[in-house]
């Protein structure tokens, strides 16, 4: 980059934080219209890049419909509310929040993560790594990422993502089970909850709830249940 480059950048930032506009930046500093569009994202790209991962602006949260069916939700009313499909018996969700968070990673792209989360028992089961794409890619990632739900997934507030996914980790934790692997690494993304956060309890009607999974080890979770919860205090349905 000369010297002219990092001067009209500068000029650029400065004019930005002021609150001008690339028309009025290309007027006052000589440019064409383009050459100063183009010098204005260059300035909000690197911007973006000194900001850590969750707190680049937030373009879009979603969890799937019923993701609340069987919590207590009594202390958050408001989550529980816009989830119609969490009233319902039987909602087909198998007590599971499939979170996809979307960040603002440079103009046009955007970094899109999810989290697959156990409500019931487990927190975290699985994670998708951090992965980058252009903005317009995410009209078609979001229902792909959706597509085992019987109904399109509900958008959501990240304060509410966070709660959900940290929340649940707690949960599982204190049921002897740790979240998948990669999840310190997605976490960086999704960031920590506000401490007045609504509470959510968790587990199926109040006790954990373990249905054994394709890779799991039933046995062994089984008897993790049995030690942390001790006989009677929580429910499976598994083949041992």
């Amino acid at each position: 980059m000369t010297t002219r480059d990092e001067e009209l950048l500068a000029r650029v930032r400065e004019m930005r934080e002021r609150g001008s506009g690339p028309k009025q930046i290309a007027k006052a500093l000589g440019l064409r219209p383009a050459q100063a569009t183009a010098l204005v994202r260059r300035v909000a790209e690197a911007a973006l890049a000194n900001i850590a991962p969750d707190e680049r602006p937030v373009v879009g949260c979603w969890v799937n419909a019923g993701w609340s069916a069987g919590l207590d939700m009594a202390k958050a009313p408001d989550w529980a509310a816009a989830d119609p499909l969490g009233q319902e018996p039987d909602p087909g969700t198998g007590g599971f929040a499939q979170i996809l968070l979307a960040r603002q990673e440079r103009a046009s792209r955007v970094t899109v993560t999810g989290f697959l989360v156990d409500v019931y028992c487990l927190g975290v089961k699985n994670v998708t790594d951090p992965e980058a794409m252009g903005s317009g890619s995410l009209t078609t990632y979001v229902p792909m990422y959706y597509s085992a739900f019987d109904h399109r997934p509900l958008p959501i507030g990240v304060e509410q993502a966070q709660t959900i996914v940290h929340d649940a980790v707690a949960y599982a934790r204190g049921l002897g089970f740790e979240p998948a692997g990669g999840f310190a690494d997605a976490a960086v993304h999704l960031g920590a909850p506000p401490g007045d956060r609504p509470v959510i309890g968790f587990g199926r009607d109040g006790k954990p709830f373990y249905f054994s999974g394709s890779y799991d080890n039933p046995r062994e979770m089984v008897q993790t249940l049995e030690r942390t919860c001790g006989p009677d205090n929580y429910d499976y349905v598994a083949h041992l």
